[in-house]
């Protein structure tokens, strides 16, 4: 029993009996969006505007926000207008009930006239403002009537102030509405749309004019806490912006408020150039303004209740969230909150893209992988189905009317199939001819053996012919997956570059720029927009140097001690006069660099070669050399060799991988004609960071490689280009070092030398015998030797290739400078 109690017990002492802690954020958040979906989804927002404007003035007489704030309304949000009509009737009633009934009125009156020629409008938004300028005039003009039976100068004037007054408003709340009705806005702020937004925040604390908080003026207040926080998100063009504006509409609503101008807009220049200190930066800024213009505009009285709501403004200002002050922030151009907002949008229209590349380069594999999936039926089972077919035509068009068609297939059916079996393949092994043994072992079976046999030659005809078509439909399946699989390959490629985001360098653009200046050579501009070693991209914006070249002698050396790697000067732009400014871009300079050096010569001295040659400079540091020879001599040749050169160019450059490259080309050669045309290719590709070759060789003579006194033979086997349209291509890799001398050659070198038996061990001797290792020389110098071992004939077109690898050492020193951090 103890056991049992024990066991019911226990658990109740594990229950946590204390309450669970409130989660303040979660609650504050929720909070905030109940406020903002009453305020700003249901409008009631538009409703206290509405009642401020209704009651706000200009000239302590004019009326003119209430209809254009309506008809934007109605425009806008058709909705929430009775929202907004409430509100102004309100405001307008604490002014009169008189001007509460001219506004109903004149709201009535637009609505009936807009209504009745909307039909007509073919643009609304631009008639808005017309509408509201000429009923407000005309509404103006019928109570001047009524209340006075004369119509002075003095009242056309004001009823014409008024109706361009609600014209301009009309135009700045079509403008700044939909920032109010917004909930969940995205899109960031034009500059009118804040100028706009600005004038309405103001126009809108006009009508807290009179309010009064222990002798405190609520618009002065509501004024102050204005520009302090336009101040504290923009800086001093903003904020002195807003204090004029807000000034000026103070100003115009009340004559008296005319000091208040000032002291607003020299609050938003000081708060502004103090908003590092933030919040209490600015506060002071405002703190300094009131007490400078309270004491040179006003008397000591004054300046307390001055210092009063500015201290009221500043304490509202604290208490301001610093979640609303960023969130603003992202609407307003300049900020640093406005451009990573930007950034973000960049940032997703990059991914897009990025995305949709990615979906294209899974097309193409898709493709590859269904064009290189072959029938999955084995070739035994494929050549017996086959077997079937062929026998099926064969008997169809011999045996079908043969009177021992039932005794041969029918009875003897394993037998007959068997020896006609073993003709047709007799028959397709010795061209349609047939042995003695075999023919008498089948006329003892079939009673029409002539007929059967000229049945199987037809047929064999047209069987081989289909069997050599199918083999090149699946050749040209795998070749036409595999340049697919490179097209996927390299848009994936692209897609991952697409992404990769530029990174922001301000901090090391500082430091280069106090570096090279701190050296003394001054620098307007300086953008980075890649340190990753190896690949390092800068621009600089530099004075006219008046051709001295300070860019490659001082500033390049500097960089490369403050980078810690070479730096180059990679393109450079002068100024055209003295004032201008030169804009100069550093890159990392390879670690190699190649000199070449080409010699070439035309069948019997004539103007065309059959061979070309070509350098090609690849991205990512790479370049490669390319002699190509086409079939035979002459302007056909010449043709041949010269377009395998430029559709080679034209795919590496774009970064498929050079054997589908050379396939490809391959591909088009050998599709693009009937005529036996056939091009070599001798292909070397030198990676400049690390010497790395890779040679690939198609149909082409063997290169030597030339490191001191020792020769090195690179050779591949491969048929040249255009014969076959489906063939391996071997690739042979080689280390390079600084000072070697790399050889190619087409065939009219290799084997043009006269009454020699082994060729490979005369150009190696010739080689070993050069006293130069500049490469045009050499190149020179062995066509010369070839041509002479001739006695002075050239039997074919001849080039000679010679590249000369060197240490990349930069001209000039470099000069010691502090270090730059890479990581920001």
């Amino acid at each position: 029993m103890e056991k049992v109690e024990r066991g019911i017990v226990e658990p109740v002492g594990e229950v946590n009996l204390h309450p669970a802690k409130l989660d303040f954020q979660n609650i504050m958040r929720k909070f905030q969006l109940a406020v903002e979906s009453f305020f700003i989804r249901k409008g009631f927002l538009l409703l206290i505007v509405g009642f401020l404007l209704g009651r706000a003035l200009i000239l302590a007489k004019l009326t003119p926000f209430s209809l254009p704030f309506f008809a934007s309304v109605y425009l806008i949000k058709k909705d929430r207008a009775p929202l907004a009509l409430i509100g102004l009737i309100a405001g307008a009633a604490t002014l009169s009930l008189a001007n509460a009934a001219f506004t109903f009125i004149i709201t009535v009156l637009f609505l009936i006239i807009f209504r009745i020629s909307q039909k007509w409008l073919v643009n609304e938004m631009k008639a808005l403002p017309f509408y509201a300028a000429g009923i407000l005039g005309l509404g103006k003009l019928a109570e001047s009537f009524i209340l006075s039976t004369q119509l002075t100068i003095y009242d056309g004037m004001m009823i014409g102030v008024q109706a361009c007054l609600a014209f301009i408003l009309t135009l700045i709340f079509l403008q700044s509405i939909p920032l109010l009705t917004l909930y969940k806005r995205r899109q960031l702020l034009k500059t009118e749309e804040i100028v706009c937004l600005i004038i309405m925040l103001a126009s809108i604390m006009t009508g807290t004019i009179g309010w009064k908080l222990y002798d405190m003026s609520i618009e002065h207040i509501m004024a102050r806490y204005l520009v302090m926080v336009f101040s504290f998100i923009a800086g001093a063009t903003v904020g002195s912006t807003v204090g004029v504006v807000t000034g000026l509409i103070f100003t115009l609503a009340s004559v008296s408020s005319f000091y208040h101008m000032s002291l607003l807009a020299f609050s938003g220049v000081l708060g502004g150039l103090l908003k590092e200190g933030k919040k209490i930066g600015v506060s002071f800024g405002l703190l300094v303004a009131t007490l400078l213009i309270g004491m040179y505009g006003e008397g000591g009285g004054s300046l307390k209740l001055m210092l009063m709501e500015t201290g009221a403004a500043i304490v509202l200002f604290l208490l301001t969230p610093r979640g609303l002050t960023s969130r603003l922030a992202k609407y307003i151009p300049g900020t640093p909150e406005y451009t990573a907002e930007q950034q973000k949008y960049m940032r997703k229209m990059r991914d897009v893209t990025a995305q949709r590349v990615s979906q294209f380069s899974s097309v193409f594999d898709a493709l590859s992988k269904s064009f290189s999936q072959m029938d999955l039926i084995s070739e035994e089972e494929e050549s017996e189905r086959e077997l079937d077919y062929f026998m099926s035509n064969v008997t169809a068009k011999s045996c079908q009317s043969c009177f021992k068609k039932e005794q041969c297939w029918a009875r003897n059916f394993s037998t007959t199939y068997a020896a006609m079996e073993h003709v047709i393949h007799e028959m397709d092994q010795n061209d349609g001819n047939i042995s003695l043994r075999v023919s008498r072992e089948w006329e003892k079976i079939c009673s029409r053996p002539k007929k059967v046999y000229e049945t199987i030659g037809q047929e064999l005809t047209f069987f081989q012919a289909s069997k050599k078509l199918k083999k090149k439909v699946q050749e040209s399946r795998k070749l036409v997956a595999e340049q697919l699989l490179g097209v996927s390959e390299v848009m994936e490629n692209f897609s991952k570059e697409i992404q990769r985001e530029r990174e922001n360098y301000y901090k090391q653009e500082e430091q280069i720029m106090e570096a090279i200046q701190g050296f003394g050579i001054h620098i307007e501009q300086v953008e980075i927009y890649s340190l990753e070693p190896g690949n390092i991209d800068i621009e600089m914006a530099v004075p006219f140097c008046h051709g001295h070249g300070e860019c490659e002698k001082l500033i390049a050396p500097m960089l490369t001690d403050i980078l810690g790697e070479s730096i180059v000067v990679k393109r450079e732009e002068c100024a055209s006069h003295s004032g201008g400014f030169c804009h100069t871009n550093f890159r990392s300079s390879k670690a190699f660099t190649v000199e070449t050096g080409f010699a070439h010569a035309a069948k019997d001295g004539g103007l065309i070669s059959g061979d070309s040659y070509s350098t090609i400079e690849l991205g990512l540091g790479k370049i490669a050399l390319a002699i190509s020879d086409g079939m035979g001599n002459g302007e056909r040749a010449h043709y041949e060799s010269k377009e395998t050169l430029e559709l080679l160019q034209k795919i590496l450059q774009s970064g498929i991988e050079e054997k589908v490259a050379i396939k490809s080309v391959n591909s088009i050669l050998s599709l693009r004609t009937t005529d036996e045309i056939f091009s070599t290719l001798d292909l070397a590709m030198i990676d400049l960071k690390n010497a790395a070759a890779k040679f690939l060789k198609i149909g082409s003579t063997p290169s030597f490689i030339k490191r001191g006194q020792k020769i090195i033979k690179i050779q591949a086997s491969n048929l040249p280009m255009g014969i076959l349209q489906e063939f391996e291509v071997d690739v042979v890799s080689e280390q390079l070092k600084a000072g070697d001398l790399l050889i190619m050659m087409s065939d009219g070198v290799f084997e043009g030398p006269k009454h020699v038996e082994n060729y490979d061990l005369w150009m190696k001797r010739k080689l070993l015998e050069l006293e130069t290792d500049d490469p045009q020389e050499v190149a020179d110098l062995i066509l010369e030797e070839v041509i002479r071992s001739r006695s002075d004939m050239i039997d074919d077109d001849m080039t000679v290739a010679v590249a000369k690898i060197r240490h990349n050492t930069p001209k000039w020193a470099s000069i010691p400078v502090p270090k730059l951090k890479r990581q920001a």
